[in-house]
């Protein structure tokens, strides 16, 4: 699988998109339960890890700019 793999991302979407989560959720049984939403909470613990990679990126460049590119790594 590919680091960056969009594929997948767009899949995900569509998945929760379509209802298809929610109408698997409401048929599946306690254990698979559990499982979607252990999913969900992973997904979104890496939702706020990769908004903390974004601001970082975006504000490093902008400092970067401001100082004229100066900055230490």
């Amino acid at each position: 699988m590919a680091l960056l793999d969009h594929a997948y991302l767009e899949k995900l979407e569509a998945y929760f998109a379509s209802g298809d989560l929610e109408q698997d959720f409401e048929f599946a049984d306690e254990e698979k339960r559990m499982a979607i939403l252990e999913f969900l909470e992973k997904l979104m613990d890496l939702a706020d890890i990769a908004d903390e990679q974004a601001t970082k990126l975006i504000f490093k460049g902008q400092l970067e700019q401001m100082l004229g590119g100066n900055t230490q790594k």
